[in-house]
């Protein structure tokens, strides 16, 4: 029905369902913008990385921050946390009160001689190619869980018991990473090793374990006794070094003395040879004196220096002695 108002205009008259059906489609179309800007964009963390895909293809490698894609599916984000330590742990489960269960069928293995022993391993590790942590393989994490329980049972069997169990661990913690890693590196599923550390290791049974704590003990008391005799050497070296540079001394000043007189004594020599070649006789008779001297020492010696006409009578101390007392 139409309507004129007094003029003979006629009136648009507005139902109240029109006004709702036109409400519903603004409200549509406003959620339809909504829903396809939300599928246009994605935010990436810090500690993120995220794999792009178009058409289930990869198509790019995001970092942090906000990023626009295709919407409605068309491209995809897969996000992987890549900056975070991530851990396996074996032969043990942590509990949220900060215990932990032993997993025998992981921890117990074999050694090098043929001993049993329970070992425990913690694994660290962290995503290096998101791209291929996605998709190069269906369960990259439980393919590097069982390369090293692979490596760690080589490893733990080729070594004796008493090493695995006392000084030989950070050695077979080296090699489980260095063999581990060598290995996934081959595989390429995106992933690093970074850690490996025995956790504990033990004999399986209470009597073997307090055996090897004796032995344990008894190491330590040799490592302390080592070290006192070693503090003992310290103290006693440095007085056997001075006396030994004091007796090198001793020897030296000894040495020079007698380099000293030899020379004093050839000099001499020397002297007196010269005094010989001048005058010959005088210098032979007073050698023969002074030997004389030295030879009988106390003994008077007289000489007699007359023509020889005079008689000689020795000793002549008596008759001195006599003539003296008259």
């Amino acid at each position: 029905m139409d309507y004129f108002d007094k003029d003979g205009k006629p009136i648009k008259v507005t139902y109240i369902g029109d006004r709702i059906k036109k409400i519903i489609v603004i409200a549509a179309i406003i959620i339809a913008v909504v829903a396809i800007g939300s599928t246009c964009w994605y935010t990436v963390d810090e500690k993120q990385q995220a794999v792009v895909t178009t058409f289930g293809r990869v198509t790019g490698v995001t970092g942090a921050g906000m990023h626009f894609k295709l919407p409605f599916g068309i491209q995809k984000a897969h996000k992987v946390d890549v900056n975070v330590y991530r851990k396996i742990e074996l032969g043990y489960r942590s509990t949220g009160d900060g215990a932990s269960t032993v997993v025998e069928k992981e921890s117990k293995m074999i050694t090098g001689d043929y001993n049993i022993v329970n070992v425990d391993f913690f694994i660290e590790y962290k995503v290096s190619n998101p791209e291929k942590f996605l998709f190069a393989s269906k369960d990259p994490e439980q393919i590097l869980k069982n390369l090293v329980q692979s490596q760690i049972r080589n490893v733990v069997g080729s070594y004796k018991v008493d090493r695995v169990l006392t000084d030989g661990k950070s050695e077979i913690q080296q090699k489980v990473k260095d063999m581990t890693s060598e290995i996934l590196t081959e595989y390429d599923i995106g992933l690093i090793l970074t850690d490996v550390k025995i956790q504990d290791s033990e004999p399986p049974t209470a009597s073997v374990i307090e055996a090897f704590k004796n032995v344990e003990t008894a190491k330590q008391k040799a490592e302390t006794l080592i070290n006192e005799a070693r503090a003992y050497q310290n103290q006693k070296l440095p007085e056997a070094q001075a006396q030994a540079d004091q007796l090198k001394q001793n020897a030296e000043y000894l040495k020079q003395n007698r380099i000293n007189d030899a020379v004093k004594a050839v000099a001499m020599f020397e002297a007196m040879y010269a005094e010989y070649e001048k005058n010959p006789d005088i210098t032979r008779s007073r050698m023969y004196y002074e030997a004389l001297t030295s030879a009988l020492p106390g003994v008077r010696l007289f000489i007699d220096v007359s023509d020889g006409t005079t008689n000689k009578l020795l000793p002549l101390e008596s008759f001195i002695g006599e003539e003296a007392g008259e």
